[in-house]
């Protein structure tokens, strides 16, 4: 299934996506979940009615009213998670981003998945990107992958994680480089680089529409893996390509390590983190090590951002600038301290 979260009326409404046409859930069946919070909280009741209205869809065998895909107000397809967090499981985007810096790579990527919580309140779904003056300090984007949670879990294994996944989504993990690289000098974070806003759309692809492109996952790992090719251009020009298959931590072992000791809950997003060659900050530092003279580049006001992702379809969204002078970098101290 292909689900879209849209504004109807002002109210969010869930819909099945067949043929570039949205179907209301409840319309097609009645007794179907209208949000998508109300489906996650009640996956296991509903998920085999919900296959079964949509298979009846794409038959031809339900006679009912659609609105266009294409002109619909559409939202994140999850758009109250209960928490987000974000992975590192791309080795190629870790190794390259501590070349660029000049220092080695750090040996723990290989032996555990890490993640770190962000503003689950800041998750929008395609369209306009606020920013505030401070982001525009070296704003980026990174090309990811994302999955939700549809079961409660503790203690969850890699073997059996991936029973948890609800479905998979297209994730840009905005983020204003300046603020986050000030901040974490002093080990914490990242929060204020982050926090402003994290892309997930356009829409929930559950895991059955991903099965033709499955493959093993790498050596050593556990969990199910897709060859699903990903792209990134801005203003119309192709800045990063890269695989969803070439993640080496699985989000069956992602899943193991937030379940450790502590509750998932259905509607948690979890991101795979930065696919090699994802974000401004990793082209820039591989520009510049080869060159010099090479000029960065940094996202703009009226700049639109589209990624496309193999399955998981395309998410566009366009950067536009607060109309404020507001800033906390002016904000801070000067403090000398005498010996």
């Amino acid at each position: 299934m292909k689900l879209v979260t849209y504004s109807n009326n002002g109210k969010e409404q869930l819909a099945f996506l067949v043929n570039d046409t949205l179907y209301n859930t409840q319309d097609v069946q009645g007794g179907l979940p209208g949000t998508m919070n109300a489906l996650l909280q009640n996956w296991e009741k509903y998920i085999g009615s919900m296959h079964d209205a949509d298979n009846a869809l794409k038959a031809g065998k339900v006679n009912v009213q659609g609105v266009a895909y294409k002109g619909a107000d559409v939202l994140a397809p999850v758009p109250q998670p209960t928490s987000c967090r974000d992975g590192y499981a791309f080795r190629q985007h870790v190794a390259a981003a501590r070349r660029n810096r000049k220092v080695d790579m750090i040996p723990e990527f290989d032996q555990y998945p890490i993640f770190y919580f962000t503003n689950h309140n800041a998750i929008q779904g395609p369209g306009e990107i606020r920013c505030m003056p401070d982001h525009f300090e070296k704003l980026d984007f990174e090309l990811e992958a994302a999955v939700v949670l549809c079961k409660k879990g503790r203690n969850i294994t890699a073997a059996e994680a991936d029973e948890y996944i609800g479905g998979y989504m297209i994730m840009n993990d905005m983020s204003a480089r300046r603020l986050q690289m000030e901040e974490m000098l002093l080990n914490l974070g990242p929060a204020k680089g982050k926090d402003f806003s994290t892309v997930i759309g356009p829409m929930l692809v559950t895991p059955d529409e991903l099965e033709p492109y499955k493959i093993p996952a790498k050596e050593g790992h556990v969990g199910n893996a897709y060859n699903l090719k990903m792209t990134c251009t801005v203003n119309g020009v192709q800045v990063s390509e890269g695989n969803m298959g070439d993640m080496d931590w699985t989000f069956a072992e992602i899943i193991e390590r937030c379940a450790y000791g502590a509750d998932v809950l259905p509607g948690d997003v979890i991101g795979s983190g930065t696919v090699g060659t994802g974000c401004f900050l990793e082209l820039n530092g591989t520009g510049k090590l080869h060159d010099p003279n090479y000029k960065e580049q940094w996202l703009q006001p009226g700049d639109v951002v589209e990624m496309d992702i193999t399955g998981l379809g395309h998410l566009s969204n366009t950067i536009v600038k607060e109309d404020t002078d507001f800033s906390i970098l002016a904000l801070k101290k000067v403090v000398s301290h005498k010996a």
